[in-house]
């Protein structure tokens, strides 16, 4: 387990690392920039670096944490990347329904591949299911979603690099909102913040505004309007 500095989340848990680029959203990749940093320092998990791996040894980590906490899957890689094998991710999949006393955030941008898969995965109650949609481009990622069975379903608009026309929230239950941080990092225009937060006050769906981002997301800070937005699904209440 890692204590994450991630504003929506707690802990994060990498059963698998590593991942390739598919899209815009991905070229100025966080992990990927961690990934060479901790195999420089001899971090075992990342002997490989960058290159997908998948860790059996760390597959049943959650169920010795006792403390119930939320928990982002594979901050550091996809689970639904294509060279991740059915089996591994039904074992993942195991392990979030064992341990009922957590909550887990899923998170790809794979989402032709989960829907294809989502028939043949069980949907705990505690397992909230997310896809990253970076511009309208990649908006269809929302309608996969929708044809799972995941109880929470939400969106990340992260890094948002473009307005997001005609958006349908129905079966949504929580949106996210940030710029994108770090070297090379690419403005988000607030007015493309603004109209997703509007459309989300409108449908009801919560709405957490990450950051600005840019090269330093600290002195950008998180306010939208002069407010912090940290609203989060009915179901984390439960912790």
């Amino acid at each position: 387990m890692a204590r994450s500095a991630i504003e929506w989340t707690e802990s994060t848990w990498n059963p698998v690392t590593g991942c390739t680029k598919i899209s815009s959203g991905c070229r100025n990749c966080y992990a990927e920039r961690m990934s060479k940093r901790l195999k420089a320092m001899g971090h075992p998990n990342y002997a490989n670096g960058f290159k997908l791996t998948m860790h059996e040894h760390v597959l049943e980590m959650p169920l010795r944490w006792k403390r119930p906490q939320v928990i982002f899957v594979n901050s550091m890689s996809d689970l639904f990347h294509e060279e991740v094998t059915l089996e591994f991710i039904t074992k993942v999949f195991s392990v979030m329904a064992e341990a009922s006393h957590h909550r887990f955030q899923v998170l790809t941008k794979r989402s032709r591949r989960l829907r294809e898969l989502a028939s043949e995965l069980p949907w705990p109650s505690n397992v909230w299911m997310g896809v990253s949609v970076e511009s309208d481009e990649y908006a269809y990622r929302i309608d996969c979603l929708k044809q799972t069975d995941a109880l929470i379903k939400f969106v990340s608009f992260e890094p948002l690099l473009g307005p997001i026309c005609n958006l349908d929230l129905e079966g949504i239950d929580w949106v996210i909102v940030g710029g994108e941080s770090g070297p090379k990092a690419r403005p988000m225009d607030p007015a493309w913040a603004r109209e997703i937060r509007d459309h989300c006050l409108a449908a009801n769906v919560p709405f957490f505004f990450k950051q600005w981002g840019g090269a330093n997301k600290k002195r950008s800070g998180r306010l939208l309007d002069g407010k912090t937005w940290d609203q989060m699904p009915q179901s984390a209440c439960l912790l």
